[in-house]
């Protein structure tokens, strides 16, 4: 039997890989030569550090997710801690300052919960349902992938507002889009977020994978259509300023490019 991807120890992580790439409907091998977690998972000190900063953060990665997943752009107003330029409209419309918070003014509908927001986005956009019994396996994969950053992204700092928001073209599993995510919502700066996520297989891995087995795959998906007829590439991130005419790859360039243009 042939498979997607193989992945070799059966540990939080490796666990959590297989857990999320079957979930994106790859077949996956996951090979272990003893019990799932059986060693140093198992030996676990059992502490979440900073266990509430990340409970809140997984939840917009699993929104995120879903977005990418149902290949659609979504304006993002960033609400980091000790924010006053969005989070005072939040406690205003909807009550309390809790995130994430989702505003459709296609319907009219405003909502608090990822998981509440998963279910609408699918019901409303998405072409099929979340499947059932996937939801703890999807928290499980967003709590492993954002422990590493040690709450990056979420302190707000002194910034400048743009008079219209930028655009980011990007999709969530990206680890070179994450940091440059991260620096938008500690400036509070709202941009559209333009996922382009991944289609097809011949669309995995690198740029020379990519042409060696599948030199004749076309470009599905809607923004990635988009990016390689205005560029001739497909990179992420792309950030776009309007408000400059700037247009960039590469994440350490875009990030000392919003200090520069947009720190206080």
């Amino acid at each position: 039997m042939t498979y997607d991807l193989v992945v070799v120890g059966g540990g939080i992580n490796g666990a959590g890989i297989a857990a999320d790439a079957a979930g994106r409907g790859l077949s996956v091998l996951l090979a272990e030569m003893g019990d799932l977690a059986g060693a140093t998972s198992s030996h676990s000190s059992k502490l979440i550090h900073g266990g509430l900063r990340y409970l809140e953060y997984y939840e917009f990665r699993l929104v995120r997710e879903a977005l990418t997943e149902m290949d659609l752009d979504v304006l993002i107003r960033p609400c980091p801690k000790r924010g006053e330029r969005f989070r005072p409209t939040v406690v205003e419309q909807g009550g309390k300052a809790q995130f994430p918070y989702l505003v459709d003014p296609n319907t009219g509908t405003a909502l608090y919960e990822s998981g509440a927001i998963i279910r609408y986005l699918a019901e409303t956009y998405g072409a099929r349902r979340p499947r059932r019994g996937s939801q703890g396996l999807r928290a499980f994969g967003s709590q492993l992938a954002s422990v590493p950053r040690l709450g990056r992204g979420m302190l707000a700092r002194g910034s400048k507002q743009p008079a219209q928001p930028l655009e980011l073209y990007s999709f969530e599993s990206s680890p070179y889009s994450r940091p440059v995510r991260e620096r938008l919502c500690e400036l509070e700066l709202p941009y559209v977020l333009r996922n382009m996520g991944k289609a097809q297989k011949a669309d995995m891995g690198p740029p020379i994978v990519r042409k060696k087995f599948y030199p004749d795959a076309g470009i599905r998906g809607r923004n990635r259509q988009r990016m390689f007829e205005e560029t001739g590439r497909l990179q992420v991130p792309y950030l776009i300023d309007p408000n400059t005419d700037v247009r960039m790859y590469e994440s350490k360039d875009i990030i000392r490019y919003l200090n520069k243009t947009y720190a206080q």
